[in-house]
């Protein structure tokens, strides 16, 4: 073979290299990603359910030292993650400002009641707890009513476990068609070095012998490929925390490492597992078949 074939041989051969390399990077950083999002639903979760709270609203005549007294119990509460007092008269000011017009006025006095908006702990978010604290805050006399959204938190808590489930759905229907591509692609670049294949076989190569070079050039790509995936993971979920730092968490160092392991050995497994059925295609098949 003359040395402007070798050269074109080789050429396509590292471009076949390559398309490999980048179709199963990308096929797992898609993986990855939904592996990301799954280990920040939980957070996502918490964090919508820390903003949805609930007031409590006080009687007209409650002394600013009875408001001061509620104030400090609700802070020694384990539910409560912040709570902030509302002024009858601020929050006047600022609905007469929303409405553009003084409605004091108008009515002759302040309706507004003295209140205060709670957030909550995430794990107390759900309509047991949230009964329950309900009732023990009624018993208090200064206390005249307890209002949160009971429809908005059992949908939220309904729906955060559909999107877990849903989510691992979609995670193993990717898995299967990336499998599907990785191994296409695989089988394509196999493809271009079947005479070789062949070749190595008339002469008298033993099958695990032929094989070795191509499986470890797969477990290569595989490697490859999975480090870029994990670069462009992280550059990913750096720009997310940086747009939404209470919401992605990157400070798990474990749960994420054990992610990048998962991506690792995705492209290692299915990168051999491809290589390894695509070159013993091209040992079973007849010379004849291989034009």
């Amino acid at each position: 073979m003359s040395k402007s074939g070798n050269k074109q041989t080789a050429k396509r051969l590292r471009s076949g290299y390559l398309t490999t390399i980048i179709s199963i990077s990308l096929v797992l950083f898609l993986l990855g990603l939904l592996g990301g999002f799954i280990l920040n639903v939980k957070q996502i979760t918490n964090h919508v359910k820390e903003n949805i709270g609930f007031s409590i609203v006080l009687n007209k005549d409650v002394k600013a030292q009875e408001i001061t007294r509620i104030k400090d119990l609700l802070d020694a509460e384990l539910y409560v993650k912040g709570i902030t007092y509302v002024d009858p008269e601020v929050a006047a000011a600022e609905f007469q400002e929303a409405l553009g017009e003084d409605f004091v006025e108008f009515i002759g006095e302040n309706p507004l009641l003295p209140s205060f908006d709670v957030k909550m702990n995430a794990a107390y978010a759900n309509p047991d707890s949230l009964s329950l604290i309900k009732a023990e805050l009624l018993e208090n006399t200064k206390i005249k009513e307890v209002f949160y959204q009971s429809n908005l938190v059992e949908a939220l808590n309904k729906n955060s476990k559909k999107i877990s489930l849903y989510t691992l759905i979609f995670v193993g229907i990717l898995l299967l068609i990336t499998i599907a591509l990785i191994n296409n692609t695989i089988r394509l670049a196999i493809y271009s070095q079947r005479f070789v294949i062949k070749t190595m076989q008339l002469v008298g190569a033993r099958h695990s012998f032929i094989r070795r070079p191509f499986i470890m050039r797969g477990i290569g790509n595989g490697l490859v490929a999975a480090f870029i995936a994990i670069g462009m993971i992280l550059a990913i979920l750096y720009y997310l925390q940086q747009q939404f730092p209470e919401i992605i968490n990157m400070k798990d160092v474990e749960l994420y490492g054990a992610l990048f392991i998962i991506v690792v050995i995705l492209g290692i497994i299915i990168s051999w597992i491809s290589t390894n059925l695509a070159v013993r295609k091209y040992l079973r098949i007849e010379t004849g078949d291989l034009y």
